[in-house]
Formats: structure tokens, C-alpha cells, sequence
């Protein structure tokens, strides 16, 4: 500690000496530079290090993570396609009942109304049944009165009359309300959807078989059904 004081107070100090110090601040600037500079770079790669496994980690994670997106989109598509095929299933099976029911609402509908305009036109059927009764005893009536007792006889004449005009004026009502009178006349063709065959004759000259040889009763219809049919005898084929 002498020396040094000893050297600013004299300030005699050789080249050498001073070149040595000067030689040793600038050495001892440049070894702390250099620490400084070491150290600094240390940290930057150990700081780089450890971005760099960070770094790393998050891009896994990321990967994982866009991995499990795909996945769950996925399944979601395919269940997102089979609820699809089942909402068309469904829905082809709705339209297709829904159909048939129209079609049998409509059906329904045409029967019922068929049944109700039935039941306006031949609900008088039951009751034209019993009224040709009434026209049958008319006609054997009529029928069973000898002409020649008509000339003789003039209240029985009058009494024919009347039972003529009573049988004509039955026909009219009948025929007013769509009841009309089947008598088939002889050689007329035989058809079962009118006449009632109830034996056969052979057939005579001129005539064709299966026409109509005789009408024993006469047939009644009611617009166009049948009511009762008309029982003949049929010539032979």
C-alpha cells in the first residue's frame, strides 16, 4: 500500500510500468467484456432451448388437438348421415300411409254416397214387392174374364172396365217411380240377368233356341235392377 502512494506523490513512474498497467485495465476490460458476453450468449441459447421446447410442446399438442376436431367430425358426420337415412325411411313410410289413408277416406266416401243415393232410389224397393202382388191379382182378374160374358153381361162389363182402368193407373205409379213391367214377348232371346227359365219346350219351326217360348208371369224392375224376373219357358237349343 506504500508503493502506490509512494508513486503519485513522486509521480516518477518508468515506461514500462505504465505500459504494464495500461496492458492490465485493458486486459481486464476485455476478460470482462468477454464474461459478459459469454454469459449473455449462455442465456440466449438456454433461452432458446427452452422456446424452442415449448414451441415443440405446443405443436403436439396442437397436432393432438386437431386430431381429436377430425375425429369428433367425423363421427358426428356419420351420425349426422344415418339419422339422415332414417329421417327419409321415416318419412317414405309417413307419405305412403298417409296416401292409403286418402285413398280409403275417398273410397269410403264414394261407397257412402253410392249406399245414400241407393237408399233414396230403391228404398221404396220392400214396398214395390208387395204392391206387385196387388198388380198380379189385377191381371188374373182381367185375364180370367171370358169375353164372351162381357157382351151378355153389362155389369160385369163395367166392373171389367174398372179394373182395367185400375190396373193401367198402378202402372203409371209404378212407372213414375221408376218401377217398370217385364213381359217378355215369344222369340225375345233368353237373359238370365231378367228371366227366369222354369222349363224348356222344343223348339218350333222358325224358332231359335234359347229364345223365349212362353211368359207364365211378368217380371218387374226398379231403375234398371231387377226386382223380380219375369218367369218363361225356353225353347230348346
Amino acid at each position: 500500500m506504500a508503493a502506490p502512494v509512494c508513486f503519485r506523490s513522486s509521480r516518477k513512474i518508468s515506461p514500462f510500468a505504465r505500459y504494464f498497467l495500461q496492458e492490465k485495465r485493458l486486459t481486464g476490460s476485455l476478460v470482462q467484456r468477454l464474461c459478459t458476453a459469454t454469459t449473455a450468449n449462455n442465456s440466449s441459447q438456454n433461452s432458446h432451448t427452452s422456446n424452442n421446447g415449448i414451441n415443440k410442446e405446443a405443436e403436439q399438442k396442437s397436432d393432438s388437438s386437431v386430431a381429436d376436431l377430425e375425429k369428433k367430425l367425423k363421427d358426428e358426420g356419420d351420425k349426422f348421415e344415418t339419422a339422415k337415412k332414417k329421417f327419409a325411411e321415416d318419412l317414405k313410410a309417413l307419405d305412403d300411409k298417409y296416401k292409403r289413408a286418402l285413398a280409403e277416406t275417398e273410397n269410403v266416401r264414394t261407397r257412402m254416397r253410392k249406399q245414400v243415393e241407393d237408399a233414396k232410389v230403391f228404398g221404396i224397393q220392400g214396398f214395390c214387392k208387395d204392391l206387385l202382388e196387388v198388380a198380379d191379382v189385377l191381371d188374373q182378374a182381367t185375364q180370367s174374364v171370358p169375353s164372351e160374358e162381357l157382351k151378355k153381361n153389362e155389369h160385369l162389363n163395367t166392373l171389367f172396365k174398372g179394373l182395367n182402368m185400375t190396373n193401367t193407373q198402378l202402372l203409371k205409379v209404378f212407372s213414375r217411380h221408376g218401377l217398370t213391367k217385364l213381359s217378355p214377348e215369344v222369340g225375345e232371346k233368353f237373359d238370365p240377368y231378367v228371366h227366369e227359365a222354369l222349363f224348356e219346350v222344343p223348339a218350333a219351326e222358325g224358332q231359335d233356341g234359347g229364345t223365349v217360348a212362353v211368359c207364365q208371369k211378368t217380371g218387374f224392375k226398379l231403375h234398371e235392377r231387377t226386382l223380380r224376373p219375369a218367369t218363361v219357358g225356353v225353347f230348346k237349343s
